[in-house]
């Protein structure tokens, strides 16, 4: 949803940023991996610490999630966009994501708090199959965009989710934030499945020739 409505007023306002950096001869896709490495460390370093260190690892991971969009101002800049750097930008967002996810399930994991482990490693699989089932329907001449849960949301709920925690500390707010997320990241799989079905009978239904 956050995708249609804001990623091109966001990619306008990384426009002269990207320009900049494609004439310095940066390329997108080290950016891409620099801010990919950047969400891991930082993940794995400040989110098992616990709650006091979950706002600053949440600003600094979101100042790496923002160079997400910078590296395609910058292909788009260079005039050089490639398929490889859609894969990896792709495959980086995963790997991403999985850090987000996993530093918080290890945390709670180690404390024994089953509820909220449960609660992030459903938040990882489910993203991660949301990812999915749009890659596999783009291989298969469909689309399937839907959803009301697509990785900018999941993203600004569990980076706010956890700040928060950080800032006031009750566990409760990231406990909503993760266990909202599965709710909305069950309805987007369904979304897409449908969405998915739909097209493919459509398509059976088709006359041939």
């Amino acid at each position: 949803m956050l995708n249609i409505l804001g990623r091109d007023a966001i990619s306008r306002a990384l426009t002269p940023v990207g320009t900049s950096l494609a004439r310095k001869g940066v390329s997108p896709n080290a950016i891409t991996v620099t801010g990919t490495i950047g969400v891991v460390l930082f993940a794995a370093i400040f989110y098992p610490k616990g709650p006091h260190w979950f706002f600053l690892g949440s600003l600094l991971i979101t100042l790496c999630v923002l160079m997400d969009m910078l590296d395609g101002a910058v292909a788009r800049a260079s005039g050089r966009p490639t398929k490889f750097g859609g894969v990896l930008d792709s495959s980086c967002d995963r790997v991403a994501d999985a850090a987000i996810f996993g530093a918080l399930a290890w945390y709670y994991g180690l404390r024994h708090d089953r509820w909220m482990l449960l609660a992030a490693l459903l938040c990882l699989v489910l993203g991660a199959l949301t990812s999915y089932i749009r890659a596999r329907a783009e291989g298969a001449g469909l689309t399937a965009t839907v959803g009301i849960a697509e990785r900018a949301e999941r993203l600004i709920v569990v980076l706010v989710g956890a700040g928060f925690t950080g800032l006031f500390g009750p566990k409760a707010i990231l406990a909503v934030a993760l266990w909202l997320l599965v709710a909305a990241s069950t309805i987007t799989v369904w979304q897409r499945f449908a969405t998915v079905y739909q097209q493919s009978r459509a398509l059976d239904r088709a006359p041939v020739g």
